[in-house]
């Protein structure tokens, strides 16, 4: 069972994402308002991966994951937030959080970064690889396929050979939710309007 400390500082979204977790069946072993108080049950309870929000009172959930990093701790640490520009998001990708959602449509997804956090692996919001891409490589890709990154190109190429969700999601580790929302970003990404094309321009590009 995965341990989870989740920090937000509104305390109807707090109960909601703690009743997911416990229907996935992690345990929630701390839930806290805000970046100090994460800190001290980070120290109390030794969750296995942090869940923090970006806008809290006081230190916030990017500031907390620098404390974190500064006096040498490096469990794993997912970024949940409503919104993140990009200083905070170069902010969080340096610090080295293990993953990055969005609120928005997020339980199947925040679920699955977490499982992928506790394994050591790293998983980012598909709406938001393009951005960090842009703001840390100035270098164009030669095709449409280069611009996608490594999580959406395992399950790109898993469409190309016929997979439908549920089966990528069996080979992936991922909740067939999470599989949706990659395919939308990565529809709008390469300009596609079905898994076909998808799949066409994938086999054009790397054939």
């Amino acid at each position: 069972m995965i341990n989870v400390l989740v920090a937000d500082d509104h305390p109807f979204l707090r109960a909601g994402l703690e009743a997911v977790l416990q229907t996935a069946g992690m345990a929630v072993v701390a839930s806290v308002g805000d970046g100090d108080a994460a800190l001290a049950a980070v120290t109390a309870q030794d969750p296995d991966v942090v869940v923090l929000d970006v806008a809290m009172p006081g230190r916030d959930g990017l500031a907390t994951l620098a404390a974190l990093r500064e006096c040498g701790d490096t469990r794993p640490v997912v970024i949940l937030t409503a919104h993140i520009d990009d200083r905070q998001l170069l902010a969080a990708i340096h610090h080295g959080a293990s993953g990055i959602a969005l609120k928005e449509d997020a339980e199947d997804f925040v679920i699955d970064c977490i499982r992928a956090a506790s394994r050591g692996e790293k998983t980012i919001d598909p709406r938001l690889t393009s951005r960090i891409e842009d703001l840390t490589s100035g270098a164009k890709p030669s095709h449409r396929v280069d611009a996608l990154g490594k999580r959406e190109r395992e399950i790109v190429e898993r469409v190309a050979r016929g997979l439908r969700n549920r089966q990528i999601g069996e080979e992936l580790s991922m909740s067939e939710g999470s599989i949706k929302v990659y395919l939308h970003t990565i529809f709008e990404k390469l300009q596609v309007k079905s898994r076909t094309e998808l799949a066409i321009l994938y086999h054009e590009e790397t054939s």
